[in-house]
């Protein structure tokens, strides 16, 4: 990384530093900063093309807003690279998205700066919010802001928050980063000049003398306001957001360091609810991003250089190949079939399956919560809807998934991709808890492939059953167990013995991709394995075979151990009267920070070292 000492962003460790820059300084600072996020992301891997759309209006906001003491809030976070870099944190960007690093996303114990802990959508909105109404109940004089995309703004949580911000005289300030649309010639010059004069305090005050003016005389004021509207109609979108009680500003350039900086002055010195609208651009000043965003959205270490080269065919289909093939076997095969994801075509394998059948293929936005919905009202209809989301993205549906799915039993698939730990992304989007706060639900079934084979035939049980089953899988390649070109299904909430010990002392239980780990350590001990399948329904019959001839069971899963599999066991060996002897291997409770998933999983105990001395431990134990 570079280390060149002379430049301007070097002698910049904290935002108070920025403060007496000139505007051709702080130009310069941005261009240092652009090159820099490149530098750092290129060695690291990590978001690029949101953080380069970001470099001017994080500095602009810095620069401007007294911060810590103004709060910035970032809605997800991804775009949170430059505000590290110039809160203190840029001698350890090196260090980024790995185990004790800095995180990928703004954490309040990482920085004072980072004053709201975000990596999930459309929360910023609702958290500054309360923040400003803290401060008015304190009687502190600050700023909140909300800086959302344009995506994020798809939420229903967003628009909640609008709702109730808009009635409250509060110093919120609301940022729209909008990145899906480029300003026409028309709007540049004339818009960052009507946006600065729609901002000042010549315009804000001149509008309040004329309404009291006006209120003496009813009509006149009427008339005014629809002239007003008229008006501020010809060269903005405001009314959506004005009718929210907002005083809408915008469109403007948000790499214009000279459009920015007077027009957020300005917002500084009004009073109440502001809603800024910014355009910018994904990829902003690295033309390989600029033409790519998707490709460049998160992109592992690459050469800035020569850019992203495409990598060699894996020699392992990951789990979210497997299901996006088999989604679009399904689909070919029964004309039912509708794929449905809340904004993550890309991630959640959907690509192919958009192209051969857009027809049957929806993308609701980030819209968890409708998504679920919108399945269940299909499902009424007879349709057959699969709906692709990340495990901890349901956590965001799981009213949705309770009423309005599983009560009315209807038969909605669930392919719950990032199961288990996910590596860089960190505590925000590991999929830690599916099957704990699934198999408490009536009605519903939760699905544990061990390999690549399994979750294609899993994911053909789960469609062909009349009530809701998830089937859980995890991040990255699979363990190399190539799926049949079949459409044949496992039998339905039925395990297998993978290895039988003649010695029937421990038997392992292993629910999902921990399997093979399991079967490694149990070559060491002599021990059984089986491959449970199911989490709910438990294979009761399996187990009670095993309970009656092995003296230690032990369950094994990539999930929380309270409430999971495990606990699942339990509970079934209590039903039956019977008094075991259980260890129960999972993740603990508490939040597993970012780093590499293999050096994670070891750290829990869950590669097969870990496993065989957790063994080992209890039977020295007794």
């Amino acid at each position: 990384m570079s280390t060149n000492t002379s430049s301007l962003l070097h002698s910049i460790n904290d935002p108070a530093d920025m403060r007496g820059l000139s505007r051709s300084q702080l130009k310069s600072l941005a261009a240092e900063l652009r090159t820099y996020v490149i530098d750092s992301v290129s060695r690291t891997g990590g978001h690029l093309s949101s953080n380069l759309g970001t470099v001017e209006l994080t500095v602009a906001l810095h620069s401007v807003f007294n911060t810590p003491y103004d709060r910035i809030v970032w809605d997800v976070g991804h775009q949170t690279y430059p505000h590290k870099i110039l809160t203190g944190r840029r001698d350890r960007m090196g260090t980024l998205r790995q185990f004790g690093g800095l995180s990928g996303f703004p954490q309040r114990a990482e920085s004072e700066y980072d004053t709201f802990g975000t990596a999930h959508s459309s929360t910023s909105i609702s958290a500054a919010l309360g923040m400003a109404l803290a401060a008015k109940q304190k009687g502190e004089d600050r700023r909140a802001i909300a800086v959302i995309g344009d995506g994020a703004m798809t939420a229903g949580m967003a628009f909640e928050a609008l709702n109730n911000g808009g009635v409250h005289d509060a110093n919120l300030l609301v940022i729209l980063n909008d990145n899906d649309m480029s300003i026409s010639p028309p709007v540049g010059a004339l818009n960052r000049y009507l946006a600065q004069l729609m901002s000042g305090q010549f315009y804000a005050k001149a509008r309040d003398v004329g309404k009291s003016v006006l209120k003496q005389v009813p009509p006149l004021l009427e008339l005014a306001k629809r002239l007003e509207q008229q008006a501020k109609g010809m060269v903005v979108p405001a009314t959506m957001f004005e009718q929210f009680g907002f005083n809408y500003i915008g469109p403007i350039d948000g790499h214009d360091l000279d459009s920015l900086i007077p027009t957020l002055e300005n917002i500084k010195g009004l009073k109440g609810p502001q809603f800024l609208h910014v355009v910018t651009k994904k990829g902003q000043g690295y033309k390989l991003a600029e033409a790519d965003p998707v490709a460049y959205h998160g992109p592992g270490k690459f050469d800035p250089a020569v850019g992203l080269v495409k990598p060699a065919t894996p020699a392992k289909q990951t789990f979210t190949q497997v299901f996006g093939h088999w989604l679009c076997d399904m689909a070919a095969k029964d004309q039912r079939l509708v794929g449905i994801t809340p904004a993550m075509r890309e991630g959640s394998g959907m690509v192919e399956f958009h192209k051969r059948f857009p027809g049957r293929y929806y993308d609701v936005g980030i819209a968890e919560q409708h998504a679920v919905t919108f399945a269940g009202g299909m499902a009424c209809e007879g349709v057959k809807p699969v709906v692709a989301i990340y495990s901890t993205f349901l956590q965001r549906a799981y009213d949705q998934l309770i009423h309005d799915v599983a009560l009315q039993n209807l038969p909605v698939v669930f392919a719950l991709d990032r199961a288990g730990l996910v590596g860089a992304d960190g505590a925000t989007h590991a999929g830690a808890y599916d099957i704990a706060f699934v198999r408490c639900i009536p009605n519903m079934s939760m699905a544990c492939p061990a390999d690549e084979r399994e979750t294609r035939q899993l994911l053909t049980t789960a469609y062909e059953q009349d009530h809701p089953v998830c089937v859980r899988y995890p991040r990255g390649a699979g363990v190399g167990v190539t799926p049949l070109d079949s459409l044949e299904g496992l039998p339905f909430g039925k395990g297998e013995m993978r290895r039988e010990s003649a010695s029937k002392k421990v038997a392992i239980l292993a629910f999902g991709s921990l399997l093979y780990p399991a079967l490694q350590a149990a070559e060491a001990l002599d021990a059984s394995v089986a491959n449970m399948r199911w989490a709910k329904p438990l294979d009761e019959e399996l187990l009670l075979q095993i309970a009656a001839d092995h003296e230690l069971i032990v369950t094994l899963e990539e999930g929380c151990v309270m409430g999971g599999a495990g606990s699942a066991v339990m509970e079934s060996l209590a039903a039956h009267g019977l008094s075991k002897s259980v260890l129960q291997l999972g993740l603990p409770d508490e939040f597993i920070e970012h780093g590499d998933p293999a050096k994670l999983l070891a750290l829990q105990g869950l590669d097969a070292a870990g496993i065989e001395a957790s063994i080992r431990k209890r039977l020295a134990a007794g």
